[in-house]
This record gives C-alpha cells, structure tokens and sequence, in this order.
C-alpha cells in the first residue's frame, strides 16, 4: 500500500501551473492514499476534488473554518483553505478535529480523520497541519496532544495501525514530535505510539522536506529541513502496516515549474495482498 503525504502550498505562486505539476508527480507515483494540506477551494471547484477526479480517486475534504488570515496573505476573501484525503478505497467515515491556539496565531489549523474501505482492515487514516511560527512549539505540542487523543478515538475496531500524515512545521528532535513517537519521553496517549516512517529511509537519502534547493523555500531564506511526517502505529498482525520504504517525492520542476514549496513523503506499507 503506498502513502503520501504532501502540503501543496495552498494558492501561492504560479499555482495554476503549479496544479499541473502536482498531478503528474502523482500520476507518476499511483499512491494509493494521499493526505494532503494547504488544499484550495475556490467558487466551487476545489483543488483535492480535482486530484480526486482525475486519478480515479475517492476524495475526503475538511475545510478550515477561520480562513482569514490565509485570505489577507492573497488578498482574497473568497479563497477556502483546508485538508483532504484522496484513496484508491472508498471512505466510510470522516472527521474534522480543528487544532486550538492563541487568537494571535490562530489561523484554523485542523487534523481530518478518514476511515478507508481496505478490504478485510480498514485504515485509520488521519492528515494535518500544524501551527508554523518558529516560536510556537508549546502551542505544537498542544495540538499534538489533541492530535493523539484523536487518532486514540478512532484508531479502533481494525487490524491495521493507524496511520498519521502532515506537515508538523516541526524538526524531528523537537518537542512536539517527540510527543508521538514514545522514545525519548512520554506519549501524548499513554500507550500510544507512532513511528516515524522515515527511520526506515536509506540513510544516505536527502530528507529534506522544505529544501533550499527549492526556489519557493531560498526566496524565504530558510534552511532545509524535514517537518513533513508519515507516522504508523505499530505493525499488526504478521506485520500488517509496517513501513517497507520511504523516500521524498515531488523534489524537482515538472516542465521547469516546481510543484510546491514542500517535497512530498511516499512510504509503502505492507498490507494484506502482501501475506
């Protein structure tokens, strides 16, 4: 089974041509899940819908609900913003957890939750996006706590870990992140762990999720470094779920245009074909 994971950069630069590149990168990769952030929505076409359409793929949208400040940035009220999952299985259930922060950096971040119809172990399946100010990172952890007591809510009644996508706008060591895996200090959830796909990477692989060799993240003066994440609880039965690669994608100009300001994260995990 292949994931993605990947924050499509919303509205910004030349996102027409910029679309475009998107769906070739994944026409090109065929994943068979998608959890996707910075999703546009705009006079009723919506960019995930779109995706969704031309793929073959079922499509879950949570919009956010306090749009504003990203609209101000555009200039632009009628611009929606939001997360979607896109899958190969149709989608059983849906849930939209808005993330809480202080009014001044309030921007409606939020977790969508998708239960997919793989036959036999249906997938917990979550996607979000957290707060991105560098100086944030207890306001992180809080939505990352809210995040875990969520997946802990509806990772149930299926053999198959849950499986938890985003951009957490946060390095591998830090606070926030440490919070889901349960090595170097507490879970969020007593119990509850979610393992970071990317330790299974070659490690001589670039990682970098938001890349300097990226024009769109040098035009920012940022550093390069890993903030986009696939998570997978612990394998289930026979190994059900566990990570058998990961690699970034997306990390090149499709035609010159590159597709966003992130890479996207592919991991493909065992599912049951693979028994």
């Amino acid at each position: 089974m292949r994931v993605l994971t990947w924050n499509l950069w919303w509205r910004f630069g030349p996102w027409e041509e910029r679309r475009k590149a998107v769906l070739t990168v994944l026409r090109e990769l065929r994943p068979d899940i998608v959890g996707l952030q910075e999703v546009w929505e705009h006079g009723g076409e919506n960019l995930a819908r779109w995706l969704a359409d031309e793929l073959g793929l079922h499509c879950a949208w949570g919009a956010s609900d306090s749009p504003g400040r990203w609209q101000r940035r555009l200039g632009d009220p009628s611009v929606g913003i939001g997360n979607a999952v896109l899958s190969r299985w149709p989608v059983l259930e849906s849930e939209v957890l808005r993330l809480s922060a202080p009014e001044e950096l309030d921007d409606g971040r939020l977790a969508l939750y998708a239960r997919l119809d793989l036959p036999g172990h249906p997938v917990p399946f979550f996607t979000t996006h957290l707060a991105s100010a560098a100086h944030a990172s207890a306001v992180r952890c809080a939505q990352v706590t809210a995040l875990a007591r969520f997946v802990a809510l509806h990772r149930g009644g299926t053999d198959f870990p849950p499986v938890v996508t985003g951009d957490f706008n946060a390095r591998p060591e830090s606070d926030e992140i440490r919070l889901l895996g349960g090595y170097l200090t507490a879970p969020a959830v007593p119990g509850q762990v979610l393992l970071d796909a990317w330790e299974h990477a070659d490690p001589r692989a670039p990682s970098a999720t938001r890349d300097a060799a990226n024009p769109h993240v040098a035009a920012a003066f940022r550093p390069s470094i890993r903030v986009d994440y696939i998570r997978v609880g612990p394998p289930g039965p026979g190994g059900l779920g566990h990570v058998r690669s990961v690699r970034r994608a997306g990390d090149r100009p499709v035609d010159g245009v590159w597709p966003s300001d992130h890479t996207a994260v592919l991991a493909d995990l065992a599912d049951p074909a693979d028994g």
